[in-house]
């Protein structure tokens, strides 16, 4: 056996050679231990404000996995400060305004390795001032009728809207002794009756939204006498259902009448299935449109006639 040695000082590399010749041998020297490493890193704000949280976590990494000790140098008095996470954290106050420098957070493994964050400063601040966005008054618009014959309702709700979508409220001036008002949606409604016969005027609808008010234009409602005006009506009673079959609860009819053939806004009940006639009375003067509906005795209602119309003098 030869025994050939190269590099001998380092142990670098060992050859043994056999004197069969039948193997080689190499031989390799241990590697040297591998080195520990210990980081920290993060980027802090560098700015707080007043009454607002502050808060900083670093991260910190030790190759060994080794327990993690943090502390920190020129901590804020207003601040909080955590040794086993390294999170610095608080709320300042009005007397913390100022600039805090030099804030230094460092991390040890307790096996003598240390990393430290490089220094920074925290200026302190009070809070924005919010800006208070003007108030846009609202808006009211609406026609309302100004005429209506005594014994017959009388409606007007204004349109209202505001920008801020703040609540509304509604008021009115010299509201006609006959009428209510909802000071929720500005309804102005009633039915007038013989004795309120005349003319109401300078009726003033406001809307407010807290802020401001704006008003709708002074405007007059006249309460005109009953007409003597009337419409005969006749009409042939149905006999089938819808579906064909033969109709045996018919109850009566509704007669449906009004001042356009689109609003038929006035009904009288004939609560008599046997009657094919019915004189509607109290219609002042212009053209008046008609249709009729028969109901069962469960209450369902047919769909309406054809409208028919005629001419008061």
């Amino acid at each position: 056996m030869k025994l050939v040695v190269s590099n001998f000082r380092n142990f670098a590399h060992v050859t043994l050679l056999c004197a069969l010749g039948s193997a080689l041998i190499s031989l390799s020297a241990p590697s040297k231990a591998a080195t520990t490493t210990l980081t920290i890193g993060g980027t802090p704000a560098t700015s707080a404000i007043v009454a607002s949280t502050y808060s900083f976590q670093p991260t910190a990494k030790d190759s060994a996995n080794r327990q993690l000790t943090f502390s920190i140098y020129n901590k804020p008095i207003w601040a909080y400060f955590d040794r086993t996470t390294g999170r610095l954290w608080g709320r300042p106050s009005s007397g913390n305004i100022g600039t805090f420098t030099h804030v230094t957070i460092r991390v040890a493994d307790g096996y003598g390795l240390l990393a430290t964050l490089p220094g920074w400063t925290i200026t302190v601040t009070s809070a924005p001032v919010v800006s208070v966005l003007a108030n846009t008054p609202p808006t009211i618009s609406g026609h309302p009728t100004t005429a209506v014959n005594a014994g017959v309702a009388y409606s007007f709700t204004p349109t209202a809207a505001d920008a801020n979508n703040n609540t509304l409220s509604f008021s009115i001036r010299n509201m006609p002794v006959w009428a209510t008002f909802n000071t929720a949606s500005g309804t102005l409604s009633g039915t007038p009756e013989a004795a309120d016969v005349g003319t109401y005027a300078t009726i003033q609808i406001s809307v407010s939204d807290g802020k401001a008010s704006v008003s709708l234009p002074a405007f007059p409602v006249a309460v005109n006498q009953m007409s003597a005006g009337n419409a005969t009506l006749d009409w042939t009673p149905p006999t089938e259902n819808t579906d064909g079959s033969v109709l045996t609860n018919l109850a009566g009819y509704n007669v449906h009448y009004g001042t356009s053939p689109d609003k038929l806004t006035q009904a009288v009940k004939v609560a008599n299935p046997g009657l094919t006639s019915y004189v509607v009375d109290n219609l002042s003067t212009g053209t008046w449109y008609f249709a009729i509906t028969s109901y069962a005795s469960d209450g369902t209602e047919s769909s309406n006639s054809g409208v028919v119309s005629t001419k008061i003098l």
